[in-house]
């Protein structure tokens, strides 16, 4: 039998000893030089990065949107760059789904049925109604939005709820609620307070961290922060990689920068926590 997403997810990061993760987010705006804003420069970028700087992520996140947005040519792309994501490193297609039941298993279809995805991230706002489709599925990984990384997170997600902001109502129910390890959080490392408010909230399910890099996100506190008691977590790094140089050179800058965040996180992962051991077989046998 193979091996579960979860077990794919701590074997890798037992292999390369950080929580990386390399974000794909191929803007046609932001291409390097000789590349076109077109979908065939966008897949280019994309399946040069994997190329590149996947060697050293513990996962691949590939932002689907910036895909989707050429339509059936891009969809396409998408196809061709998953497949380029080498074996035994975990894809998390991020996504961001959140709908009902049904329009919610034709969404896991698509992600991990049609495009084998061991991981997608997804909204709560809609219950379990929005998660369980994903899980039965088949045995990827949900990463539920709690506590995200862009300027206006706050505008809902602060708000109070019966003593407790929603951001942590979230939290609470999604460790409530599913405990395998297969359900972990987005929470975001431009908001350092609440996730290491979170982490002490909900020791259990990992954390998958964006913000780090060009958002300006604190990386030693995300790194702190990603593992959980269950599963290992991981610090996304979209354009402090992808952006290293916009020149022809951009793919050995790619790796160069990799490297860097690489090598940072997990030193901080180490300093973080009692036992070598335990940094880099996080989550269980």
């Amino acid at each position: 039998m193979s091996a579960s997403a979860l077990e794919r997810l701590r074997s890798r990061r037992t292999a390369v000893g950080s929580p990386l993760c390399l974000g794909i987010d191929p803007h046609p705006d932001r291409l390097p030089e000789g590349l076109p804003p077109t979908v065939h420069g966008i897949e280019t970028f994309a399946r040069g990065l994997i190329e590149a700087a996947s060697p050293l992520a513990c996962a691949v996140k590939i932002n689907v949107a910036f895909f989707e947005a050429f339509g059936s040519a891009g969809w396409a792309a998408l196809e061709r760059t998953r497949a380029d994501v080498p074996r035994g490193l975990p894809c998390i297609l991020d996504a961001k789904r959140g709908d009902i039941e049904t329009s919610a298993e034709r969404y896991a279809a698509a992600l991990i049925g049609h495009l084998d995805a061991d991981g997608v991230t997804l909204s709560p706002y809609l219950g379990e109604d929005a998660i369980e489709p994903f899980l039965a599925a088949g045995d990827g990984l949900v990463y539920v939005l709690a506590r995200t990384s862009n300027p206006s997170a706050g505008r809902f997600q602060s708000l109070v709820a019966d003593g407790e902001p929603i951001h942590e109502r979230v939290a609470r129910w999604a460790a409530e609620r599913w405990t395998s390890g297969r359900v972990g959080l987005v929470v975001g490392a431009t908001a350092p307070e609440e996730l290491a408010t979170l982490r002490e909230a909900v020791p259990g399910p990992a954390f998958l961290v964006p913000g780090v890099g060009a958002q300006g996100g604190d990386a030693e506190a995300a790194a702190r922060a990603a593992d959980g008691a269950w599963a290992p977590g991981l610090v996304n790094v979209s354009r402090g990689i992808a952006l290293a140089s916009s020149g022809r050179d951009w793919q050995a800058a790619a790796a160069a920068a990799a490297s860097v965040h690489s090598t940072g996180l997990s030193e901080a992962v180490l300093h973080s926590t009692a036992s070598p051991v335990r940094a880099a077989d996080i989550g269980g046998s």
